[in-house]
């Protein structure tokens, strides 16, 4: 094993639970944590305040899980400053504009924006079958009311009084993505692995019997058709994400901690 560095850019439902799973996990070997989060708030790990102070620690890996607007302000200089960089809120690459900064600051860093697969699965077939031709990528989010509150989904339905499943939203990954940042992430990554934010289409619903966050699509394409159906287990702590988000990231930090990748 390998000494690891890891720099956590947020410690809320997803960073501290992630935090945990490392520490917890005698197999990843030595691995240091070093946490930057808004001044005023500490964690139990080694915290700073500010991304000069993350960028002088020197990460070996920064794994961002603080929402968009950390994506935003953050992200750009990890990049420039050379240290590879996991977005897991992939919706903010919604904004255009912000997604070619960071291509651009990866480059200018000679380094890696790395785009994990959060909640759902086959994104590497998905990325794949680019060269074969991908002629539809149609995701379908399905989660409890209660995890939508909050959301414009409130405008949309009356989440406290539904009896039956409801659709609220049918559009593209970009539309939902920039509407829904705490529950589109994964329709991003889709669109990103696969025919783009505007060509890639969505169709989210909040269902009084989903037991979980039920995330299915469905691939046409010339190396192969598929469909994948993840019911994900919610985070104890925010119903909105998905445990496997955690288990995705702890992914990232194993395949580098390791001898083996995979």
């Amino acid at each position: 094993m390998t000494a690891l560095h890891v720099g956590l850019i947020g410690y809320g439902s997803i960073g501290a639970a992630l935090a945990d799973l490392i520490a917890d996990d005698p197999a990843l070997g030595d691995v240091t944590l070093t946490v930057l989060v808004r001044r005023g708030r500490e964690t139990p790990v080694s915290t700073v305040h500010d991304t000069s102070a993350l960028i002088a620690a020197k990460p070996d890996l920064v794994i961002e899980c603080a929402g968009h607007g950390a994506v935003a302000e953050l992200v750009p200089d990890c990049l420039t400053a050379g240290l590879n960089t996991v977005v897991a809120s992939i919706g903010a690459l919604a904004d255009a504009g912000l997604h070619e900064r960071l291509i651009a600051a990866a480059s200018a860093g000679d380094t890696r924006l790395i785009l994990p697969a959060g909640a759902i699965g086959g994104i590497d077939l998905l990325s794949a079958l680019r060269p074969s031709g991908i002629a539809s990528v149609i995701y379908e989010g399905r989660k409890p009311p209660a995890a939508w509150a909050g959301s414009p989904a409130e405008q949309a339905c009356d989440l406290t009084g539904l009896q039956s499943a409801t659709v609220f939203f049918e559009g593209t990954a970009r539309e939902a993505a920039l509407a829904y940042p705490k529950n589109a992430n994964v329709a991003a990554t889709l669109a990103l692995a696969g025919t783009g934010f505007d060509a890639t289409r969505v169709q989210l619903i909040a269902d009084p019997a989903a037991s979980g966050n039920t995330h299915s699509y469905t691939v046409s394409s010339g190396g192969a058709d598929y469909r994948v159906e993840i019911i994900g287990k919610p985070s104890p702590q925010n119903p909105r994400t998905s445990m496997a988000t955690v288990y995705s990231l702890w992914r990232e930090v194993a395949n580098r901690a390791g001898p083996v990748a995979i």
